[in-house]
């Protein structure tokens, strides 16, 4: 496994913004397509968003589309997720992962072995 780096959570008021970022070592990153998922309480873990390993193909849950934008930079070796018009329903713990499968014809993203710690977002009503 591949150790991961997660930043930028907090607590933020319904409708504001944050950015989440995830850190893999080198080659480890850029070989890798990456994903972000999350936890609320009392619920399983579900999948948010995801992107190759080349940046240009991304997919999302349909909950936080148009809202949530994954993107990447290997110079920095760094996934992030800018999420906006947040709502007090994406309160959860949010992961990174890393080295995940990719279904283009569905859209599909099936998580890797390597996990980040995770992070707490909070959004107040």
């Amino acid at each position: 496994q591949v150790q991961l780096a997660e930043s930028g959570g907090g607590l933020v008021q319904a409708g504001g913004s944050l950015r989440l970022s995830c850190a893999a070592p080198g080659r480890a990153f850029t070989s890798a397509h990456m994903g972000w998922y999350r936890q609320a309480p009392g619920k399983e873990r579900e999948f948010v968003a995801a992107i190759r390993m080349n940046g240009v193909y991304t997919t999302y849950a349909d909950s936080v589309k148009g809202r949530f934008t994954i993107s990447r930079s290997d110079a920095a070796n760094t996934v992030y997720r800018q999420m906006d018009n947040l709502k007090p329903e994406d309160t959860a713990i949010y992961y990174c992962n890393r080295g995940g499968a990719l279904n283009y014809a569905t859209s599909e993203y099936y998580a890797g072995d390597s996990w980040g710690p995770g992070t707490q977002v909070t959004v107040s009503s």
